[in-house]
This record gives C-alpha cells, sequence and structure tokens, in this order.
C-alpha cells in the first residue's frame, strides 16, 4: 500500500506561482511513476504532469508555466506552478504507479492523494 499527501495549495493572485508537494510512502520511490492531475467543479479530472524518471510529460495547457519534479531521496513529487490563471483553479491531486509508465490518463493510476485546493483569483 502507498500513502500520498500533498500540500502546497491556496489561494494566488493570477500571475502569481506556487510548489504543490507530494509525500509518499514506501521504500522503491525511485520505481514509481508520479503524476499530477487537476479537477475543476463540475469538470472530469484532468492531467497535468507526469515523471517517471527525471524529464516529466505536460499537458499542452500548462507546457511551460509548470515543472514536474522528484526527489527519490525524500519520497516526493514537487509541482512548480508559475504564471498562474484563473481557470488553474482546481483540486490538484497526486498519483502513483509503482513500477510503470506515466499516462495522461487517470485510470491506470493505482494510488492517490487526498488532493488539494489551488484558487487563483483574477
Amino acid at each position: 500500500q502507498v500513502q500520498l499527501v500533498e500540500s502546497g495549495g491556496g489561494l494566488v493572485q493570477a500571475g502569481g506561482s506556487l510548489r504543490l508537494s507530494c509525500v509518499a510512502s514506501g521504500r522503491t520511490f525511485s520505481n514509481y511513476a508520479m503524476g499530477w492531475f487537476r479537477q475543476a467543479p463540475g469538470k472530469e479530472r484532468q492531467f497535468v504532469a507526469g515523471i517517471r524518471w527525471s524529464s516529466g510529460l505536460y499537458a499542452d495547457s500548462v507546457k511551460g508555466r509548470f515543472t514536474i519534479s522528484r526527489d527519490n531521496a525524500k519520497n516526493t513529487v514537487y509541482l512548480q506552478m508559475n504564471s498562474l490563471k484563473p481557470e488553474d483553479t482546481a483540486v490538484y491531486y497526486c498519483a502513483a504507479r509503482p513500477r510503470q509508465w506515466v499516462t495522461t490518463t487517470d485510470a491506470p493510476y493505482d494510488y492517490w492523494g487526498q488532493g488539494t485546493q489551488v484558487t487563483v483569483s483574477s
């Protein structure tokens, strides 16, 4: 069983930045594909970014503004969000796929965090 705990959400003005963190339990974190997803009210959950080794995969809507990274020594994955827009407002979820590759759909991910709210005001 893998537990994921997100933090770092909050309220920020448009153009601002936030950094989300997700700490994972487990001794083989370096073998996990990690993803960030988000869900806005009334909308389906959507892929934001994912990472397996060192390079990230991004949704077109966040490319160039968001950066995903990981620190295997700390069992942590980060999402640095810059130039935030009101349309980035959502609950952001961290997800893990042990010993697998990053996918942009949510169904293949085995473990999920509880989510952290990000609100961007205009």
